[in-house]
């Protein structure tokens, strides 16, 4: 293949993830209900975030549930790698393949399949049974983020952590979790990103007039009634997201620099 149409393979690429971005953001700026009519630039929209209650809800709603879902999918993520780890081949290929089930499977499959198992153990559809399906799909990223690490470790620290009189947790927490730790903050940040942007499985599970954003823009549109709101808190979301980025690259950069010159 040519240069040239490698060149052009890549902007074509970068032109379909961000064209929809782009035109997202500009219609956060345009004074008209309708996307196909420009009636001039405004920021109204963005202050309606706060304003319409529904909304502002179902955004307070996505990053509860995100933030509790990454949180406990971490710590349970991190506590079945490190015993997956601990297991013999035969029985870790086992474990893995039952991992990687839910992440290879449709996600209407994951969601149909939890609304009944949620249905027959008779749990009232609502933030709970939200949390817990978001918990469930989460926890499987977090442990091929952090069994990699734990392939990197020393095998033999742990036993001489306990070797010096740690106890079994003690030598979890003292040795085996620092050095992990990239692993856990990768699995963190992909269980956070997976939590805030699903729909599918959030739709199968919730209930009682509880709502994500997700499902809050797909009930709308069945009404004919979705507010440009929603555009102005995703550009937030992009723009925050992309500077949290630049700031963290420029500090790596900073940091390799410091650590040649040493």
């Amino acid at each position: 293949m040519k240069k040239s149409s490698k060149v052009l393979l890549v902007i074509l690429a970068l032109a379909v993830l961000y064209i929809p971005i782009l035109i997202i953001c500009f219609l956060s700026f345009n004074d008209s209900l309708r996307p196909y009519e420009f009636s001039g630039f405004t920021l109204k929209w963005y202050s309606e975030i706060f304003a319409e209650k529904t909304l502002y809800e179902a955004i307070i709603n996505s990053w509860i549930i995100a933030l509790f879902a990454t949180a406990i999918s971490t710590i349970c993520g991190t506590f079945i790698a490190i015993r997956i780890s601990k297991l013999k081949q035969k029985h870790r290929q086992t474990v893995m393949f039952l991992n990687n089930l839910p992440i290879v499977n449709a996600d209407i499959v994951t969601g149909i399949s939890l609304m009944i198992i949620f249905s027959i153990l008779g749990l009232h559809f609502g933030k709970y049974t939200m949390l817990l399906a978001h918990i469930f799909f989460c926890i499987p990223f977090v442990v091929l983020s952090v069994l990699p690490r734990l392939k990197m470790m020393d095998e033999n620290s742990y036993d001489a952590a306990r070797d010096l009189g740690c106890t079994h947790l003690q030598a979890v927490f003292k040795v085996i979790i620092p050095a992990i730790k990239v692993g856990i903050i990768s699995g963190a940040l992909i269980a956070f990103t997976m939590s805030i942007d699903d729909f599918i499985i959030s739709y199968y599970t919730t209930g009682d007039g509880f709502s994500n954003f997700s499902t809050w823009i797909y009930s709308r549109l069945n009404r004919r009634s979705f507010s440009p709101a929603a555009y102005a808190y995703n550009t937030i979301i992009t723009f925050g997201l992309l500077i949290i980025l630049i700031y963290i690259n420029l500090n790596s950069k900073g940091d390799n620099k410091h650590e040649k010159k040493h």
